[in-house]
Order: structure tokens, then C-alpha cells, then sequence
């Protein structure tokens, strides 16, 4: 087994998206190839009812997918299509935009006014860009959780893990080549090994906790705070609103500091096209995204309805 170096950690920043929701972006809209096929992390919480209740009004997508998981608090939602519906804490919900598509989402807080989730932005591959668009509504009770034997514990959205394989299924998969998507804690003190197929670009995003990343080697990148256990192997903090960026490899290393550490683990087989990127469409030609452009402001952007 080889373990993954860590390329570099990010910590977020402050972004207001929509009407003027306040967030945390982990990445986004700069160098996609680290990522691939993934373009972008939001992360959406907050106490505070003025910080998310204006929401995100009617906006299009085109080229992507949107993964929408929810953990406090609601989403409600519509589309061009004529579908409606509501995420409450723990759904899922994974939208194809393909063609194109026209939707909102507006979240309301719980009983305590908190709310929390995350957006995740995946790319589609030039063959399926221009595929019929859909929505993959997950409630909470289809998610697996696997518990191990160390009391660690994983829910998983996309893809197989640890004997287990999510409820998405269909374009997602097909596009990102077996792209996982899994939500997993690690109790205090605990050290795990996590598998992770050579051939995916990877990343840990921690919303909860904290902990250490073991490195094989001392990464290119610049890094945050780092260590050096007995065994002389270089140990990269991360912490909550941190994100951990690895590099190749076939598993990842993560020891939970004294409040456990909980994460979210994404990887996916990297496209390697070229990425032509304006706000919500994302094509791989500028000639294409002026086309898109185009339809939006002479009103034959929806192709299916």
C-alpha cells in the first residue's frame, strides 16, 4: 500500500452567493485540474436567519452536477421542469443540470434557527454536457452508515465504501467513473486507514473535530501547521473549515484529535478536458459557453422540459 502525500490544506473563505447567503468556500472557480472532476465546495451554516433566508432565487445550470447534502435546517426547492420538493437534515439531493435547467433553492433554519449543509459541483464529460437534465431526491433513511468495529463511522452518499454502496446512481456515476462521496467520523484518539483508488483525484473537507493527516513525503505545496511523530513521517493538522488536498497514492492516514474528527471524503476519476467556466455553466469551449450565454438571453436555454 502507498500512502498519499498531502499535496496541500486550505482553509475557506468567505463568499456570499445567491441573494446574498452568507457561506465558506472551500474551492472553486480557479485551477480545476487538482480537483478534477469536481469544481467546487460550499459550505452553508449559520445561527443567524439573516445570513441564509434570502437564498438562491431562480438561477440556470448547464454542464454540471449539483450535490446538495443537508444537515441542519431545510431546502426547498423548484425547477423548470415542474418538480418541487424539500431536504431536511440528512437528504441528499444530486441534480444533472446536462442541457440546461433553470432552478432555486431557499433554506429555512430548524427550531433553533441553525442551519448547515454543503453544495458540491461536479463536472460532466463532453459526451454527456448536453444530456437531459434530473434530479436524484435521497431522504436520509436510503443513505447506508457503516459503524466499525473502532467505533468509526461512515455514511455513504456516492460510490462503495468499507462493504456498503450509496443510493446515487445512473449519470453521476457513469460521468465521474465511480466517484464516492462519503461522510465519515473517527472517534477521539483514534487512528484510521482509509482506502482510496489510485487512479481518483481525492480530498477531505473537515466540518466537525479535528485531527492529523500522516504524509509519506514533504509535499510541493506550502502547507499549514506541521509535525514530525516518532516515526519521522511529516503530520499535517487539519481542523474544522479546513480542506486536505491528497496527491497519489492508494490509502490516506487520519489520526482524530480529542473531540473525534468528522469529514467529508470525495474522489473521483479526473475528466481531463478542458474547462470553459462562467458562473453556473460550464462547458469545454469558449464557443460553446457564448452559445449558452446566448440562449439564456433569447429564451431557448431549456432544451428539455
Amino acid at each position: 500500500m502507498s500512502l498519499r502525500p498531502v499535496k496541500q490544506i486550505l482553509e475557506t473563505k468567505p463568499t456570499v452567493e445567491g441573494a446574498g447567503v452568507k457561506l465558506q468556500r472551500a474551492f472553486g472557480f480557479g485551477k480545476t485540474a487538482d480537483f478534477d472532476p469536481f469544481l467546487l465546495l460550499d459550505d452553508f451554516r449559520s445561527d443567524n436567519p439573516a445570513d441564509y433566508l434570502a437564498g438562491f432565487p431562480w438561477h440556470p445550470h448547464r454542464g454540471i452536477e449539483t450535490i446538495t447534502y443537508v444537515l441542519a435546517g431545510e431546502v426547498a426547492h423548484g425547477d423548470s421542469l415542474g418538480n418541487k420538493g424539500r431536504m431536511t437534515a440528512g437528504d441528499v439531493q444530486w441534480m444533472t443540470a446536462g442541457s440546461g435547467i433553470l432552478h432555486q433553492e431557499m433554506p429555512k433554519g430548524d427550531a433553533q434557527g441553525r442551519m448547515h449543509g454543503f453544495q458540491l459541483w461536479a463536472n460532466l464529460p463532453a459526451a454527456l454536457k448536453m444530456t437531459d437534465p434530473r434530479y436524484q431526491d435521497i431522504p436520509a433513511s436510503a443513505i447506508p452508515e457503516v459503524t466499525e468495529d473502532d467505533g468509526a463511522r461512515a455514511r455513504i452518499i456516492c460510490g462503495e465504501f468499507w462493504g456498503q454502496k450509496g443510493p446515487v446512481e445512473g449519470v453521476a456515476t457513469e460521468s465521474n467513473v465511480a466517484a464516492r462521496y462519503v461522510d465519515i467520523s473517527i472517534p477521539p484518539g483514534k487512528r484510521k486507514r482509509i482506502a482510496v483508488e489510485t487512479t481518483r483525484n481525492a480530498f477531505a473537507y473537515v466540518f466537525a473535530g479535528a485531527g492529523s493527516f500522516r504524509d509519506a513525503s514533504t509535499p510541493q505545496a506550502v502547507l499549514t501547521e506541521s509535525a514530525v511523530d516518532a516515526n519521522a513521517t511529516p503530520v499535517y493538522d487539519a481542523r474544522n473549515h479546513s480542506l486536505v488536498l491528497f496527491d497519489r497514492g492508494d490509502e490516506i492516514v487520519v489520526q482524530a484529535g480529542p473531540e473525534g474528527i468528522r469529514f467529508l471524503l470525495v474522489s473521483g476519476k479526473p475528466l481531463e478536458e478542458p474547462v470553459a467556466w462562467y458562473g453556473p455553466i460550464v462547458m469545454n469551449t469558449e464557443e460553446e459557453l457564448r452559445q449558452a450565454m446566448g440562449e439564456l438571453h433569447n429564451g431557448s436555454f431549456i432544451r428539455h422540459k
